[in-house]
């Protein structure tokens, strides 16, 4: 075989990297092998092996991931993802505590639900920021790692900000939340020494998602005007002011109201159904969006997606979810001869027993069956169009980044384990 000269293996080296090559080599067999380990490992462990099952899974989602023909790195562990989540633990379960017994000594459960709220409410983005930042500084690309500065708490408060202004506007005001945590998010990311920043419109996305919203959540909203119209609202604080019956009082004023409470049962169905149906669209568009407006100094990048191919991936997902169902129909069936094959007699004690344990064994085989399959159909799947879809230009500029930044600590992963709203 004739040896490349160095010199012509640098030219090409520099090709493909001018080209911005980027795409995703894992095979879907060896992730599907290591998720139905991970899974079994899961139920003899009573979901302690999470943590190595998640460190193996970004180890190989990151490690199948290459840019201009050189991989990517995770190099975070399974015991520092325990050790996170049991400091999380110690700090949730003592402030838990505190909130139930001032509910208990003020006789009244609505405060420590309401602190409970307070809590999430806070908690939650703070924990997603301070997981990022771990998750960052564990990537490494050609020996230099990412890193992630600026404030989870100062992220947590923007974000409820913002979802009390998209509560407020019906979702409307989503794409500029999202454009500004985006922005505060990659203006504090940086790839060793090079600060990223994020170049995404909220009016552009408002643009592209408007016709959405206006199919999903249009009609409620119309539904809504026409059965508060329907109501003489004189009428009901005149009943409320007297110590009426008011929903009485709003049926005997206005038989009408009967229409609309129908109308709005159908509009809140035509809202679950047709979110669920168009989260794939919306999902895509989204991928795009914030593709096309991340930047790291002069590298830009762009998507082309297609949103047929995220269907194609729920569809997949869909598919094997049923027959995870005819599994459970047939245990379903087949739990009712268990007690013969036994030998117990139909309807004893020892019958019950029996069914029980074998519709509880069901139940884990699905609820594990249909993590696994959403993982290896949907995770899996979005992680491979979005990187195949990838268009870079500019990735020269990465020859001078200098290493910067250390290792995080993995206590933001595990208060955001601890409040399940975790991720990849």
């Amino acid at each position: 075989m004739t040896a490349i000269p160095i010199n012509e293996a640098a030219l090409v080296s520099e090709r493909a990297a001018s080209l911005g090559i980027v795409r995703f080599v894992g095979e879907e067999r060896t992730y599907w092998r290591l998720m139905i380990r991970g899974s079994v490992l899961l139920l003899l462990t009573l979901g302690i092996y999470r943590f190595w099952l998640a460190t193996d899974q970004r180890r190989f989602l990151w490690s199948n991931t290459e840019l201009a023909g050189q991989s990517f790195e995770y190099n975070g562990t399974a015991v520092e993802l325990l050790l996170g989540f049991l400091i999380a633990i110690a700090i949730i379960v003592p402030l838990n505590a505190v909130m139930v017994i001032v509910a208990l000594e003020l006789e009244t459960l609505e405060l420590a639900s309401l602190l409970a709220f307070v809590q999430f409410a806070l908690f939650g983005p703070f924990a997603v920021y301070r997981a990022r930042r771990y998750r960052l500084t564990r990537t490494v690309f050609r020996g230099i790692r990412f890193h992630q500065t600026g404030s989870g708490l100062r992220y947590a408060i923007y974000f409820i900000l913002w979802w009390s202004a998209i509560a407020l506007t019906l979702g409307l005001a989503y794409p500029w939340a999202q454009a500004s945590l985006e922005r505060y998010k990659m203006g504090h990311t940086f790839y060793g020494d090079l600060r990223g920043s994020f170049e995404g419109a909220g009016w552009r996305l408002f643009v592209r998602g408007i016709g959405l919203w206006a199919v999903i959540v249009g009609p409620f909203i119309l539904a809504c005007v026409v059965a508060a119209m329907s109501v003489d609202w004189s009428a009901v604080v005149a009943a409320a002011a007297q110590g009426e019956d008011v929903v009485g009082g709003i049926e005997g004023i206005n038989p009408e109201f009967y229409v609309a409470v129908v109308l709005m049962s159908v509009a809140a169905g035509w809202l679950v159904i047709t979110a669920a149906l168009l989260y794939p669209a919306f999902q895509a568009m989204m991928l795009r969006w914030w593709t096309t407006g991340l930047r790291f100094g002069g590298l830009e990048f762009d998507s082309r997606l297609r949103t047929s191919h995220v269907y194609r991936a729920y569809l997949r997902f869909v598919g094997y979810a049923l027959l995870l169902l005819v599994a459970a129909a047939f245990a379903w069936w087949i739990s009712g001869y268990a007690g013969d094959f036994l030998g117990v007699e139909r309807d004893s004690g020892s019958d019950q027993i029996v069914q029980a344990i074998l519709w509880l064994a069901a139940y884990v085989f699905i609820a594990l069956g249909s993590s696994a399959v959403y993982q290896v159909t949907v995770k899996l799947g979005l992680w491979r169009l979005a990187v195949d879809a990838l268009d870079l230009s500019g990735l020269g500029t990465l020859e001078s980044v200098k290493a910067a930044g250390r290792p995080a600590s993995p206590f933001g992963e595990g208060l955001a384990d601890a409040l399940n709203v975790g991720g990849l």
